[in-house]
C-alpha cells in the first residue's frame, strides 16, 4: 500500500520557518552582537592596537566562553525526542553568540580582515551545505527529523551566523556604509529575498539559507548601532542592559507568537542514523 503525503510526514525537531520565526531570528541575531560585545569588548578588552594581546585574548577568551554553552545545548537539541520551542532559541542565540566572537577573531585577531574572514566563512557555509547533500541526500529546513542531519544543521548555522557577522562589519566599516547604511542594505536583500519566495519558484532551500545568513548582518549592524560610541556612529547604549532588554523581548514574543515544529516528509531506512 503507497503511503499518502500526510501518513509520510513527521514532525520536525525545528520550527516551522513563518513571519514569527525570522522575527525572533533578527532579533537573536542582534542579541548575539550585543551579548558576544558585552563579554569580549567591555568585559575582556576589545582588540585594538592600544590593547595588544590583552583584546587578542578578549576574543579568544570570548569565543571559548561562547562556545561551551553552544556544544552543550546543541547537543541537548538533538538528543531531544520533540522540538521544543525554548531550547531551539537558546540554541540559536548560542549560535549566534559565538558566531560574533568567533568572526571578530578571525577577522581582527588574526588580521585577515573583514574581506578574507568573509570569504573564509563563505566557504566553511558552502562546504558544510555540500557534505550535508552529499552524506544524507538532501539539504533541509525545516523538516530536521534524524541526528545526522541535525547535526549538520547546526553545523551550518553556526558557520552562517559567524559569516554574517563578518558580513556585516565589512558593510559598515570596509563598505562605508555605517550601521544604519548596512541595515538598510541587508533589510533591503531580505526584502527581494520574500519577494522571490512569494513570486518565483526558485528553491526555498536555496532561498532559506541566504536569508538565514543575511538576517545575521542585519542584526550585527543594529546592534552595532544600538552599542557602539558616538563618534563611531552608534547610539553608545549599555550592552548588558540592551541585551537584557532583546532576551526579554525574545522570551515574550516565544511565548506569543505560535511556536509549532514544521513537517516534512518521512525518512527513509537508514537515515535515522
Amino acid at each position: 500500500m503507497t503511503l499518502t503525503d500526510d501518513q509520510r510526514a513527521v514532525l520536525s525537531k525545528v520550527p516551522a520557518v513563518t513571519l514569527g520565526f525570522w522575527i525572533i531570528k533578527i532579533l537573536a541575531t542582534t542579541l548575539g552582537e550585543t551579548g558576544g560585545d558585552a563579554v569580549t569588548m567591555t568585559w575582556l578588552g576589545e582588540t585594538t592596537p592600544e590593547a595588544g594581546a590583552s583584546g587578542v585574548s578578549g576574543y579568544l577568551i570570548g569565543t571559548a566562553i561562547f562556545l561551551v554553552p553552544l556544544i552543550v545545548l546543541a547537543i541537548a537539541q538533538i538528543m531531544a525526542k520533540r522540538f521544543h520551542p525554548f531550547l531551539y532559541w537558546a540554541t540559536i542565540i548560542a549560535s549566534t553568540t559565538a558566531g560574533t566572537t568567533m568572526a571578530d577573531f578571525a577577522t581582527r585577531s588574526l588580521g585577515i580582515g573583514y574581506t578574507g574572514g568573509s570569504l573564509l566563512l563563505l566557504a566553511c557555509v558552502i562546504a558544510s551545505l555540500a557534505t550535508w547533500r552529499a552524506v544524507v541526500g538532501r539539504l533541509s529546513t525545516d523538516d530536521i527529523h534524524t541526528p545526522r542531519a541535525e547535526a549538520f544543521y547546526w553545523i551550518t548555522i553556526t558557520f552562517s551566523q559567524t559569516l554574517g557577522t563578518a558580513l556585516g562589519d565589512w558593510a559598515a566599516d570596509d563598505g562605508g556604509l555605517g550601521y544604519l547604511g548596512g541595515a538598510a542594505v541587508f533589510g533591503g536583500a531580505l526584502a527581494v529575498l520574500a519577494g522571490l519566495y512569494m513570486t518565483t519558484r526558485i528553491s526555498r532551500v536555496v532561498l532559506f539559507w541566504l536569508a538565514f545568513i543575511l538576517t545575521r548582518p542585519l542584526g550585527a549592524t543594529v546592534g552595532d548601532f544600538l552599542d557602539k560610541p558616538f563618534a563611531k556612529g552608534g547610539l553608545d547604549l549599555s550592552r548588558p542592559i540592551a541585551s537584557l532588554v532583546l532576551t526579554a523581548a525574545i522570551v515574550l514574543l516565544i511565548l506569543i507568537l505560535p511556536q509549532r515544529a514544521g513537517t516534512g516528509p518521512a525518512p527513509a531506512q537508514g537515515d535515522a542514523a
